[in-house]
């Protein structure tokens, strides 16, 4: 089978991937489930792989077939699979976990002790099958498309599990601020939308992104370049401050702001990374506010994200690509020239 590979890390889009000839997995053990790859979304953190960001965190062998956001239909399952039967179109989640370790069992799959992570530590979905579990796999509604809803895989749930962390914490009238709706972004902001009565601020560079954040229902838009975050939240909020602030930038420019339109006692989450925290300790002391992160979320929160889609309150804004366009949108990606999430179709 084809599958699109990181044979070494870089810096140049242009050429990180190479399409190989692979072998086809095969359900070998008894909880095995392998996908048909129908759709395979492409993520800022599969630059970052590129880039070599995660050595430092994970163990990676390589070559690796990349794509962590995958969903499709069911092509073989083990012995021991009863969740899922071929043919049944799945979505699935990016972590196997193992079920039996401490943190499994207190449901924080993304803390599992003997975890693989597709496209980051194992091999992915930029491929035309997928080698996952059964623990991982989440049937798809009837009428949900596959390809279409695969970006929820990570992006949708990551989202979706920073807007219920910050839905906690907000009441009717309250402010949330999302900074940055893009691929992540505008999928928060319908989730905080969905489920809370809170008031929403959306910044973003790009004009099309603040239209779409107006059409996806938010109260206010910024311009960060012509104008002053922190003085447009202030008066907005009328001089309280943001309760919840969800950061799908998570650049040195956007941690920056949160000492000055974090309300007191407000969070801060970190959803998108690549920037740092460069705080005084008295600050977070004086403003009694938390930096938060944010990576992936649980499994039964991608079957709520699911219900979510069902219902018709979460759409995606996606753009479709061939498995041997991967560096094309790699590069335009790294450009910030992709609105919403690109999803890539294996042949």
């Amino acid at each position: 089978m084809q599958a699109a590979r990181l044979h070494e890390y870089t810096d140049d889009m242009s050429e990180a991937l190479s399409i190989d000839e692979v072998d086809r997995p095969t359900a070998t053990g008894p909880s095995d489930v392998i996908v048909e790859v129908e759709g395979a979304g492409w993520c800022q953190t599969d630059n970052h792989i590129i880039e070599g960001m995660w050595t430092e965190y994970v163990e990676q062998d390589l070559p690796m077939t990349l794509g962590h956001e995958n969903a499709g239909i069911v092509a073989e399952v083990g012995e021991d699979v009863t969740t899922v039967s071929e043919g049944d179109p799945v979505i699935c989640h990016p972590v196997q976990t193992c079920g039996t370790c401490r943190p499994c069992r207190l449901g924080e799959d993304m803390y599992c002790e003997n975890s693989q992570f597709n496209g980051l530590t194992t091999d992915g979905g930029f491929a035309e099958f997928l080698h996952t579990s059964d623990r991982a796999v989440i049937p798809l509604p009837e009428g949900v498309d596959p390809t279409d809803i695969a970006p929820h895989a990570d992006a949708g749930i990551t989202a979706y599990h920073a807007a219920k962390k910050a839905v906690h914490e907000l009441n009717p009238g309250d402010t949330a601020v999302v900074i940055g709706v893009g691929g992540l972004g505008h999928i928060g902001l319908q989730c905080l939308r969905a489920m809370s009565a809170a008031d929403i601020v959306a910044v973003d560079l790009k004009q099309s992104a603040r239209d779409l954040a107006s059409d996806l229902g938010a109260d206010e838009t910024i311009d960060p370049e012509t104008e002053d975050v922190a003085s447009v939240v202030e008066e907005f909020s009328g001089g309280v401050g943001s309760q919840q602030t969800l950061d799908f930038v998570g650049r040195d420019q956007t941690t920056a702001l949160a000492p000055d339109i974090t309300a007191a006692g407000g969070d801060h989450h970190i959803i998108g990374y690549g920037g740092h925290i460069h705080e005084p300790a008295q600050g977070l002391v004086f403003g009694e506010f938390s930096f938060r992160g944010t990576l992936v979320g649980q499994y039964t929160e991608l079957q709520e994200l699911v219900a979510l889609v069902d219902r018709g309150d979460v759409t995606l804004h996606t753009e479709r690509h061939e498995l041997g366009d991967v560096n094309t949108v790699a590069e335009r990606l790294e450009h910030g020239e992709i609105d919403g999430r690109a999803v890539i179709t294996p042949p």
